[in-house]
């Protein structure tokens, strides 16, 4: 398995500083990438950011929250991929929660538990 490539964002709209990794399609099953980050004093629940490819700036990804699932800021997918990182989110849930939270520490190990759609 390929090791997640790290990205620091600097605040974005209100939001904290934190890193993000990016997830690729082979991970995911997604035509996208998926960004996972923990909460790291962010001031609202877990998020998950997509975008077209893994370089990105972070005004250019779309937010999403995982409970519940909704989008929230940014660039919005069309409806079909939206429902495609819906029943990922939604299959993953307990993952990207518990990595938020810091109950997993490592991206490796969140990465380990995700499963594809």
């Amino acid at each position: 398995m390929d090791a997640p490539t790290l990205l620091t964002a600097t605040e974005v709209q209100g939001q904290a500083t934190y890193g993000m990794a990016n997830l690729r399609s082979k991970t995911t099953g997604l035509p996208f990438v998926v960004f996972i980050s923990q909460k790291a004093g962010a001031r609202h629940d877990a998020r998950v950011k997509v975008s077209d490819g893994p370089r990105v700036q972070p005004d250019q990804m779309g937010s999403y929250q995982v409970r519940p699932f909704r989008h929230t800021d940014g660039p919005r997918l069309d409806p079909a991929d939206e429902a495609r990182l819906q029943a990922w989110v939604d299959l993953n849930r307990d993952v990207l929660i518990s990595y938020w939270n810091g109950q997993i520490e490592f991206t490796e190990d969140a990465i380990e538990l995700l499963k594809p759609v």
